[in-house]
């Protein structure tokens, strides 16, 4: 290689070196873009949702809270933090929907004692029934407002004849009932942090107008009693819902949507695929069904006849007649040989038969 050629390399591999470091010390040296926060609106607290809450949703501690919002857009509705007893409001239900993150205004809130406040807990196409409880039946008062219970109905099913073998049994009729209200009040008093439990004479459950009916039913029929569910069941029977099928969400629908239609499944009260146990079920000494019913008291008649009483069948029998002179007597004779009973009758004249008025009972010595 020529000295030329030999030159115009080194040349070439310093000009690289040099433009390479260049390049870095450029990249190197500008700074990297920084997020900016977003500022945090300059004014008071205000009270929002802390999650979605729908139509009829009791409040709870947990379901709003102070946040702050800017000075310019607070309204008077608002509830303003160190100006609103937020314990006061704890109770009571939303009259219209608030999303999260909505300031609550005290238009959207229905206070107990104030008129509509039981309607606007009910949720759309809902009922409100009212079942008397003791402390028996009523899981000893520790069921609050706002939560679930299925319905048990305990009765007695008579048996026919003397009422030997009565059948008791004991059915689950009712699922997933939310509770409305303790006798009048639907709120749960708390002294010093601790839940206040108390005994009370009804419980008002949220209902369909199907299961409305049927809870008026079951009154007449025997006992209700309160079973109270877990927190965790209702979940664990919608998952199960979803996994058959019985709950379907349509494509394209939107989170808000979506969680509309699940909501709605977890708070869906049922009325199908219940339980029982029988007496049999607990003690070897009761019974598991009921006795055979008894031969009906009434035969039915033939094409247009009306039923005839049923009677027992007769003991076989003969009869005999005998004939004295003009004197005729007919005696019916059992299958043992002994005389039940006689007619007698006479013959006129002219040679015809009398029947005697009444039969003729015959002795025989």
């Amino acid at each position: 290689m020529d000295r030329k050629k030999l030159l115009l390399l080194v040349g070439a591999l310093v000009i690289a070196v040099v433009t390479a470091m260049m390049a870095r010390s450029m990249f190197a040296g500008a700074s990297a873009p920084q997020a900016e926060a977003a500022p945090v609106p300059q004014g008071p607290k205000v009270l929002v949702a802390q999650r979605v809450l729908p139509t009829g949703t009791i409040i709870t501690a947990d379901a709003i809270g102070f946040q702050p919002w800017p000075k310019e857009l607070v309204k008077d509705a608002y509830f303003i933090d160190g100006e609103s007893d937020v314990s006061k409001l704890l109770g009571t239900v939303v009259r219209f929907p608030i999303t999260a993150g909505e300031p609550v205004t005290q238009g959207s809130l229905v206070k107990p004692g104030d008129r509509g406040f039981l309607a606007a807990a009910l949720g759309p196409g809902m009922r409100a029934v009212t079942v008397p409880v003791s402390a028996k039946t009523g899981v000893g008062g520790f069921v609050f407002p706002g939560d679930r219970v299925d319905l048990v109905l305990t009765q007695t099913v008579k048996a026919e004849g003397n009422g030997a073998g009565d059948l008791k049994a004991s059915e689950t009729i009712l699922r997933n009932l939310r509770v409305l209200a303790t006798d009048q009040d639907t709120t749960q008093e708390t002294i010093e942090g601790k839940t206040v439990v108390k005994q009370f004479r009804t419980v008002t459950l949220e209902v369909t107008p199907k299961i409305a009916e049927q809870v008026s039913v079951a009154q007449t029929i025997g006992t209700l009693s309160l079973s109270l569910r877990s927190i965790a069941d209702s979940q664990s029977e919608l998952e199960r819902a979803i996994a058959q099928g019985d709950v379907k969400i349509p494509d394209g629908a939107t989170p808000q949507e979506e969680e509309k239609i699940l909501r709605a499944a977890l708070n869906r009260p049922t009325d199908g695929a219940t339980t029982y146990q029988t007496g049999g079920d607990v003690s070897r000494f009761q019974r598991r069904t009921l006795p055979a019913a008894p031969p009906a008291t009434q035969m039915p008649g033939g094409p247009g006849e009306a039923p005839r009483a049923y009677a027992p069948p007769q003991a076989p029998r003969s009869s005999v007649t005998v004939t004295r002179g003009k004197a005729t007597t007919t005696v019916t004779i059992s299958k043992n040989g002994q005389v039940l009973e006689g007619v007698s009758a006479g013959v006129d004249s002219a040679g015809r038969t009398i029947g005697a008025a009444t039969p003729a009972v015959l002795m025989v010595p």
